[in-house]
């Protein structure tokens, strides 16, 4: 009874027969979406959209009471031990001529200095002040005026070199953190389109066969990026989405693509014309690919369940991103290749540095090649010759390196991320330093039908009172209401950092407001402490749910697909260990610190709250593209009448040229992320690439040939319960083995193992 042929293969052969057709079409999706994406804008989420628990109520009650958008700042005005005190005339002087050259910018409003009443604050000693005021307009736009501001501080500063007069705020680390961020972002965009066009073309050596993926791919990202203007105004996103589509996009269209054109053009090679190829690829590695898009979509819907707003976000772009990368290889990439035909493979650059170079500089051409490569036949052959020695070796490193992962530790991000010599950085240290908790206070939300009555402001001055007679927190104590009287801002500074700052939220949440605010109104605290709180608690209750749900939906959709119970399982244990020690390195390079002279950072101590949580999902996806890729290969040659042993290595052999050069855009993508000046997205592209390398070579060249020659035909067990299972096909079911005289010979004289 013939097998049902698969999606894969009927869109691309579909493609192939009507090129134009598929290509115009994919034209025409690329060009609507960027369009109508333009025109609506990408939405971008609110503050508290990110937050969860009472941080997230503080924060939506905070966003509708309509408070005045301003952006504050303050210039930090400190002398050293010997230096003058406030009290003293040259002091004075230079607070003078602060507040005198910040309000000659006309930029500036509110200015506050220690001399007005109410003052700005002072600390015990009188070597530290603080001059503040509001920058004129709304806040978001605060960054753009500012330099105006910060050049007239920079002119105080000169003359007083025996003092700091540093400025630091909103605005101020808009303009000078964000605009360094963002050229960090571009940066590694502009490093990693050359860096993935060189492997390809190393790859390849063909110029068609280069540009192709890296176009596919682009294209990809841009009418994505344009979907997501579209969903984003049901579901804002955070602004970092576009750039984590655009690196996440390269690395997974790219890869699609490469594992497309290495099988179309070796049936090529093998003597099929061009229409025939591009359906044996279609049947193929297109499914493979359909397989692994489906995978890396199901791993992170897993997101959703997180009820984070930034998590759910990420989950939103890279979906879209890796769905259009999917649609585009299954549909317009056989229409190219259809079109372009053999020209792919001309090797116009490679001829041109032959001939410059005398042919002393040449490579191998690999499009249409086995791949097989001296060094994977060197690891290959002792692996399968010794699988239990092999499992205990490969497995022992794996888990050695994840060991270190029991000892992670979490942490929000604060200033100490920002990595690199910048001043600003070191303003904010220096007054957190002289105004421990007035860079993060807790802030108390309070909600009433009038918060002006006398019985409200008693309250609210209860509240002070017993909250500095804890002994957790300090000045300043600020309270502002908004225009309808009906909420009103409290900030209150808090003593010490980490534990001893959560203790300060805990205390104002079950002590001092149950016995102040709670009579007069509903009250809610937030703050970066309070905030970071409620995202671990959050996280806590959402880890087991997106966990749970990642396993089972890619248990489940590995279990149809290759109709086998254990590959299923295997597979999934195999990921996870990968995931563990990619974690493990994590916590030796960033928290141990053992990679700090070689990445030019500073350990903080701890890995970014939200990184292992998106770590796993994104990993436990993209880790899938190989092992989906070369047991689908494996499979097609079991199926055609291959013993498994013999099957595990010419899955692997013959898939080891193009998985390597995919996992090297992959790494090399995602190792640019540890040139940005943010530690969390050196994280970020440390751990993703650290996995990927991992996956590539110890779990694909060692752990999963061996494994399977270890279970041998166990491999494809599945119960008798479970034969309603679809029987999908995994080659080209109009392809006779009398057409494949390769696999043939193979079935009938074993490949050699020795």
């Amino acid at each position: 009874m013939r097998r049902r042929r698969n999606l894969a293969a009927s869109v691309g052969g579909w493609s192939a027969r009507h090129r134009w057709a598929a290509i115009m079409i994919w034209v025409a999706f690329v060009a609507v979406a960027t369009i109508a994406g333009s025109a609506v804008g990408t939405a971008q989420m609110k503050g508290y959209e990110s937050a969860n628990g009472d941080s997230r109520e503080a924060g939506r009650i905070l966003d509708g009471a309509k408070f005045p958008d301003v952006a504050g700042e303050v210039v930090l005005i400190q002398s050293p031990g010997d230096g003058p005190v406030v009290t003293d005339a040259r002091f004075r002087e230079a607070v003078t001529r602060v507040k005198d050259a910040v309000t000659a910018t006309g930029q500036v409003t509110n200015v506050r200095t220690p001399y007005d009443d109410p003052p700005s604050p002072v600390t015990p000693d009188k070597h530290t002040t603080l001059v503040q005021f509001d920058m004129k307009g709304e806040a978001k736009s605060a960054g753009d005026r500012v330099q105006p501001v910060l050049n007239a501080v920079a002119g105080v500063q000169k003359s007083y070199p025996d003092l700091h007069v540093e400025q630091a705020g909103g605005a101020s680390a808009d303009k000078l953190i964000g605009e360094a961020i963002d050229k960090d972002f571009v940066r590694a965009e502009q490093l990693s389109l050359p860096i993935t066009f060189g492997i390809l073309l190393a790859a390849f050596g063909a110029l068609l066969a280069a540009l192709v993926p890296l176009a596919l791919a682009m294209t990809a990202i841009i009418g994505a990026t344009g979907l997501l203007a579209l969903t984003s105004q049901l579901l804002h996103v955070d602004g970092a989405t576009p750039n984590l589509m655009l690196l996440i996009g390269l690395a997974v269209g790219v890869d699609y693509s490469l594992f497309y054109i290495r099988r179309e053009r070796e049936e090529r090679a093998k003597g099929r014309d061009k229409q025939r190829a591009i359906e044996i690829a279609a049947a193929t590695s297109g499914r493979a690919v359909l397989i692994s898009g489906i995978t890396v979509i199901v791993a992170m819907a897993g997101m959703f369940l997180t009820g984070n707003g930034i998590f759910m976000g990420f989950a939103e772009g890279t979906i879209l991103v890796v769905l259009v990368a999917m649609m585009g290889s299954l549909t317009v990439l056989p229409a190219l290749l259809s079109l372009i035909g053999d020209k792919i493979n001309a090797r116009l650059i490679h001829g041109t540095v032959r001939t410059v170079t005398g042919g002393r500089v040449t490579w191998e051409r690999k499009l249409g090649r086995g791949g097989e490569g001296r060094l994977w036949n060197a690891v290959l052959t002792p692996v399968l010759r010794h699988p239990l020695v092999s499992v205990v070796l490969a497995g022992g490193l794996l888990v050695a390196l994840a060991i270190p992962a029991f000892g992670l530790r979490t942490g929000p991000q604060t200033i100490d991320d920002l990595q690199g010599n910048y001043a600003i950085a070191n303003t904010f240290k220096r007054i957190d330093a002289a105004f421990p908790g007035g860079n993060e206070p807790a802030i108390v939300v309070l909600k009433a039908a009038d918060v002006t009555t006398p019985e409200v402001k008693a309250a609210i001055d209860s509240f002070k009172t017993r909250a500095l007679a804890t002994g957790q927190t300090n000045e300043p104590f600020s309270v502002q209401v908004n225009p309808d009287k009906t909420v009103a801002r409290i900030s209150i500074g808090m003593k010490g950092e980490g534990a001893a700052a959560e203790g300060t939220v805990r205390t104002l949440r079950e002590k001092v407001i149950p016995g102040t605010l709670a009579g007069v109104g509903s009250a809610h605290v937030t703050g970066n402490v309070a905030g970071s709180m409620d995202f671990n608690a959050q996280l806590s209750r959402s880890a087991p749910l997106v966990f749970g749900f990642v396993l089972l939906l890619a248990f489940l959709l590995l279990l149809s697909s290759f109709r086998s119970l254990v590959v299923a399982v295997k597979a999934i244990l195999l990921n996870l260990l990968s995931v563990a020690a990619a974690y493990g390195v994590l916590v030796l390079v960033f928290q141990r610190g053992y990679g700090e002279g070689l990445l030019g950072f500073t350990s903080t101590g701890t890995i970014t709250d939200w990184l292992p949580m998106f770590l796993f999902v994104i990993l436990f996806g993209l880790s899938m593209d190989y092992h989906v890729f070369i047991l689908s290969r494996i499979r097609e040659a079991y199926d055609r009448g291959m013993r498994t042993e013999d099957a595990v290595s010419y899955g692997i052999r013959s898939t080891a040229g193009v998985v390597t050069s995919a996992a090297l855009i992959m790494v090399a993508v995602f190792g640019t992320f540890a040139t940005l000046s943010l530690l969390t997205f050196m994280q970020m592209g440390v751990g993703l690439a650290a996995a990927i390398l991992i996956d590539a070579t110890i779990v694909r060249a060692v752990l999963l040939p061996a494994t399977m020659k270890l279970l041998g035909d166990w491999n494809w067990y599945l119960p008798r319960w479970l034969n309603w299972l679809p029987e999908l096909s995994h080659g080209d079911d109009d392809d006779d083995d009398d057409d494949r005289p390769d696999l043939v010979q193979q079935r009938r004289e074993p490949l050699p193992v020795g």
